[in-house]
């Protein structure tokens, strides 16, 4: 028997800038879609240094995890798309606070040539549903 997709909408995140949904449920799995740092209060970009726009895209993802019925602690892989490869040791600083010393999920980060609205990193993740 095929399990009904769940699809999930928060306001705690921004609206979807195209045709897609902020994170589908399937199978007990949540498949965060890709977040960039937007204000979900504002829907605009945020503004100032790489750190705060890349803690913006990481708590985007984790609202949507937690709409879903997870948590920081049921992610299981996480995909991040930097612009800019060399601030991959400013990215993991914010991660790892954000993240804390719980058991880290699989990560994989990726230097890409654009990102939607010319942002300069997007993020990624499947969890499971608790």
């Amino acid at each position: 028997m095929v399990e009904l997709k769940e699809a999930v909408y928060t306001r705690e995140a921004p609206e979807p800038v195209g045709p897609y949904s902020q994170a589908i449920i399937y199978g007990g799995l949540i498949f965060v879609s890709g977040q960039i740092p937007l204000d979900p209060e504002t829907g605009k970009l945020v503004e100032g240094d790489f750190s705060e726009k890349a803690r913006q895209a990481i708590l985007n993802m984790i609202k949507i995890v937690e709409a879903a019925g997870g948590s920081i602690d049921t992610l299981l892989k996480v995909t991040v798309y930097l612009k800019d490869i060399s601030k991959f040791t400013e990215f993991n600083k914010v991660y790892s606070e954000i993240i804390g010393k719980r058991l880290p999920p699989a990560r994989v980060v990726v230097e890409v040539s654009n990102l939607p609205l010319g942002v300069d990193l997007e993020i990624e993740a499947v969890a499971y549903k608790a």
